[in-house]
């Protein structure tokens, strides 16, 4: 079984998007034998913002990157990703990388229908962190209704999230807020393990 583990928090080790997603894998690593993980840090490394160069894929060293890291993803049985709320929305870093991967003809395609995905069959957990409280379906909320959808277009019905909020509110709403999440931890599926 392959893991895809990104994180795109800008916060380092303060992160609770870090803390959640490598608990995540970390679940994973103790409960599915032979489990290969694969990192990628778009904080660290981040993935140039489309362009209209990229956007042509008219550089050879370009294509082959983005058609590996397509590949990647499409490799990935679970996806696990840290993603902080940056301004009601996800960071542009992680951005960049569902621009990259989000690929017609490769996780996705049109047909007299409409759009079809092509990536399904995975699992993504999401480990989302909030400074304020913002609930479930509040409309200041466009980071887990967008990444649902996304993943949805491209063909994956299996998304959670496992949600940090208010982590701003106090250091007693945080450690709250953390152990919450924490314990909502999802654990690997019997078909999967």
């Amino acid at each position: 079984m392959k893991l895809l583990h990104l994180d795109s928090s800008a916060l380092g080790a303060d992160s609770v998007t870090r803390e959640l997603s490598a608990a995540i894998v970390a679940r994973w690593q103790e409960t599915v034998p032979g489990l290969t993980v694969e990192y990628m840090d778009l904080d660290a490394n981040p993935i140039p913002h489309l362009t209209g160069r990229t956007l042509a894929r008219t550089d050879a060293i370009c294509n082959e990157k983005e058609d590996a890291m397509v590949q990647q993803f499409l490799d990935a049985d679970t996806v696990v990703i840290g993603a902080p709320m940056y301004n009601f929305a996800i960071p542009s870093t992680l951005k960049a990388w569902i621009d990259r991967i989000t690929v017609r003809g490769k996780t996705f395609r049109y047909t007299e229908k409409g759009a079809e995905g092509l990536a399904g069959g995975k699992r993504v957990i999401i480990a989302t962190g909030r400074g304020s409280a913002h609930g479930d379906n509040a409309p200041s909320d466009f980071q887990e209704p967008y990444l649902r959808y996304l993943f949805g277009f491209i063909g994956i019905k299996d998304v959670e999230f496992v949600r940090a909020e208010g982590v701003g509110l106090s250091p007693q709403h945080r450690a709250d807020a953390l152990a919450a999440a924490h314990a909502a931890i999802p654990v690997p599926l019997s078909k999967a393990a």
